[in-house]
């Protein structure tokens, strides 16, 4: 598996863990009870992917107003609450990870905060897989998805020129960044986030291939 590239970058919410999911959810439950009705489809659509300025930012523009004084808490409290539970595996993740050859390079390319990235790997059992190799478009780079500089910092980490690495990506911003990088890009479909048309929006921004499951990357990567 994997000789046609040098290198693997994993987008991590939608990718690893069902956290796009459960965290629009909550999103859209929110914005409804602050009296902003939004379903969970409306805020996967509009937010899926981005982070901090840009994450805000799309809820303003959505509700038409400030951000709600108690927003940010609320999410941190969430936020909180899945750090100590858990999140489970997007179906595949840990096996397809773990039969990863030992001697490939690979790295999580997230627009998560580290913190979340390495605590939801332990409750998994796969941080080990990827070691200290987790980069977060909040922490690493000045400019975050979907600009491609997170994917070209990681590759830079790796030793690996970027038009040598594999990017598995789920959303729409991140696909952006991804396809801007230069690599070869892999659309997965596998979380629950995603609708019937998704492998479609993904196609439209110039994804290289759709994986249904990560049976499908293991084929493409191969």
């Amino acid at each position: 598996m994997t000789h046609r590239f040098d290198a693997l970058l994993f987008d991590f919410d939608g990718v690893l863990i069902e956290s796009e999911a459960l965290g629009n959810r909550h999103i859209a439950e929110y914005l409804t009870n602050a009296g902003h009705p939004t379903t969970p489809a409306e805020s996967m659509a509009r937010f899926m992917g981005l982070s901090g300025n840009d994450f805000l930012a799309a809820i303003e523009d959505h509700i038409g107003a400030p951000i709600p004084p108690d927003f940010q808490s609320a999410r941190r409290a969430e936020d909180e609450r899945c750090l100590r539970e858990g999140i489970e595996e997007v179906a595949g993740a840990r096996a397809f990870v773990r039969a990863l050859p030992a001697s490939l390079p690979r790295a999580v390319v997230s627009s998560s905060r580290v913190r979340w990235i390495a605590t939801h790997l332990d409750h998994l059992d796969l941080r080990a897989a990827f070691g200290d190799h987790l980069y977060s478009g909040a922490e690493h780079v000045a400019n975050g998805k979907p600009a491609p500089d997170l994917y070209l910092y990681a590759a830079e980490r790796l030793g690996v020129a970027i038009e040598r690495c594999a990017i598995i990506e789920d959303s729409p911003v991140g696909a952006t960044g991804a396809v801007a990088s230069g690599a070869f890009v892999i659309g997965l479909t596998a979380g629950g986030h995603c609708a019937p048309d998704h492998g479609d929006r993904l196609r439209a921004i110039g994804v290289n291939a759709i994986a249904r499951d990560f049976t499908e990357v293991k084929a493409l990567l191969g």
